[in-house]
């Protein structure tokens, strides 16, 4: 009962990255209030990653977000993880 809940709230969290990346893709998605709640509770997830690949000085000024490709990758393991137990 608790993997189906955990795992349940794993893909609902994977689901909120993968509407927050499509969002931030158009101009008007990103200004939105839907926007700013997936920010809201998606960006605990990534800071830390954030912050750990803020010491990489190549990834610094990339224009790419490796952490929240990080972060999402992180939420798909974890949820496989669940899926064997």
């Amino acid at each position: 009962m608790i993997v189906y809940l955990v795992s349940s709230i794993l893909r609902i969290l994977e689901f909120l990255f993968f509407a927050r990346a499509i969002m931030s893709w158009f101009v008007q998605g990103s200004g939105s209030k839907i926007y700013e709640f997936l920010c809201l509770v998606t960006e605990p997830l990534i800071q830390p990653f954030r912050s750990l690949l803020s010491r990489v000085d190549a990834l610094r000024n990339s224009p790419i977000d490796f952490s929240f490709m990080l972060a999402f990758l992180v939420l798909v393991v974890l949820e496989q993880v669940l899926y064997m137990l």
